[in-house]
């Protein structure tokens, strides 16, 4: 275990936490680093970043980060005058779809120059996923100093030290964590991550009107939640597709969510956690507590043997994963056992084998929203699934996981996050 749990669910900004997040996260470092005497700073966006850049208010990201500003803390009302008082030539961003950087599609170049134009530094950075940037040159895996009193690389590992020490996955986790973090800011994190999907879910179901980008798509999920039935027996999976939507709709909208592992799958967690408040006898602190441990453990274990990035192994990297997560946690919250908990990812994850990221204008809300709906309701199905019957099954999480980044690899970019493919090119813009 070399991720912190507190590195899996992260708040940002929409749309995108490869696009949006993690290029502001790359601007504001290098803004700290730019020597006395810059003038002017250029940042080059390549592949993906570049391709989709544009519905992803990748341009804008960076121009908020040179500014200074955190997708955490960043004034979401204030954004537009911090944009427009920028001083003219100050920044640049460029787009070079036609070029890609060599150790992940998503790639930018950051450039400071002097008065008379001569280069002061330059710093590549890659966007990996999830809103977590690595510099140029830096190590794909980054070996952690921190020493964790239970370590595990896999899922066989973790369930084998759950056996040996008779221990929940998420206690494992707890405990792994406190070598990073102490006790209250793990219980301020699990707070804080629970209050922003709450805020994002309750943003979402209160607003009307057109999604911004173009393709003029209507929020649904207001309209969907006043029309539920609450004397319709699958009412409460209604419910789950409507908070899920909720949340994608606020991401599309660029408001404020919690990456879960990231922004393109921002509605499966907190709308499978809505689930089992609001609709699971006996739900309690608790048991939301062990949900959301178990899926961020559950997510690193996707983090580091795989990839959480659409622009990497395509949309099974990130809804695949969430729906994997939350179907995990979905039984631990519901005190089912660690091998069941297995299973449900393993299902999860098994049925979104091969899901592209296709978005329609380069924007995160088709097929995207929708998409999150069906993640969040396959997330309980799996649960309900694995609780049904049992822990034993043929294909473990560590294959299924594998099988997924095998088939990342062997998928087409054209259909990871350039926009160049599937509906992408089927669909009208207007």
């Amino acid at each position: 275990m070399k991720t912190s749990l507190l590195d899996i669910f992260k708040v940002g900004i929409g749309p995108s936490s490869s696009h949006t997040v993690g290029p502001m996260l790359a601007a504001a470092h290098f803004a700290q680093l730019a020597p006395p005497g810059t003038a002017r700073i250029c940042a080059c966006l390549y592949g993906s970043l570049a391709l989709t850049g544009r519905g992803h208010a990748t341009d804008r990201a960076v121009l908020l980060g040179l500014c200074g500003e955190r997708p955490d803390t960043v004034d979401l009302d204030g954004m537009e005058s911090r944009l427009a008082a920028l001083p003219p030539g100050r920044f640049e961003v460029s787009f070079h779809g036609d070029e890609w950087m060599p150790e992940h599609p998503n790639g930018l170049r950051m450039r400071a120059y002097d008065g008379q134009g001569q280069l002061l530094l330059e710093q590549g950075y890659y966007s990996v996923g999830g809103g977590t940037i690595r510099e140029e040159g830096a190590p794909a895996t980054v070996q952690s100093t921190v020493v964790v009193p239970y370590p595990f690389s896999c899922a066989d590992e973790l369930l084998g030290l759950g056996e040996e020490l008779g221990l929940a996955i998420w206690e494992i986790g707890l405990r792994n964590e406190l070598a990073w973090h102490s006790q209250a800011e793990i219980e301020a994190w699990l707070q804080r991550i629970w209050r922003v999907m709450q805020e994002s879910v309750r943003r979402g179901l209160s607003c009307e009107g057109i999604l911004p980008g173009g393709l003029q798509v209507a929020r649904r999920a207001r309209n969907l939640a006043r029309q539920l039935d609450p004397g319709d027996s699958l009412a409460p999976l209604d419910w789950v597709e409507a908070y899920a939507m909720a949340v994608n709709e606020e991401n599309a909208a660029g408001g404020r969510v919690v990456t879960a592992p990231t922004n393109g799958s921002a509605g499966i967690i907190p709308a499978v956690a809505h689930y089992y408040q609001r609709f699971v006898k006996g739900a309690d602190q608790a048991g939301l507590d062990r949900y959301f441990l178990t899926a961020a453990v559950l997510g690193t274990l996707y983090k580091e043997n795989a990839s959480i990035s659409g622009a990497d192994v395509g949309c099974q990297g990130e809804v695949g994963v969430a729906c994997s997560m939350a179907a995990g946690g979905l039984v631990a919250a519901q005190g089912g056992s660690n091998r069941c908990l297995e299973k449900a990812a393993e299902i999860a994850m098994e049925h979104h084998l091969g899901l592209t990221c296709d978005p329609v204008g380069g924007l995160v809300q088709i097929p995207c929203i929708e998409r999150n709906a069906m993640g969040a309701t396959q997330a309980i199905h799996a649960a309900r699934l694995a609780m049904h019957e049992g822990a034993g099954h043929k294909v473990s999480l560590d294959r299924a996981i594998r099988t997924m980044l095998m088939t990342g690899r062997d998928m087409q970019s054209t259909y990871k996050e350039t926009s160049l493919a599937g509906l992408a090119v089927n669909v009208p813009l207007c």
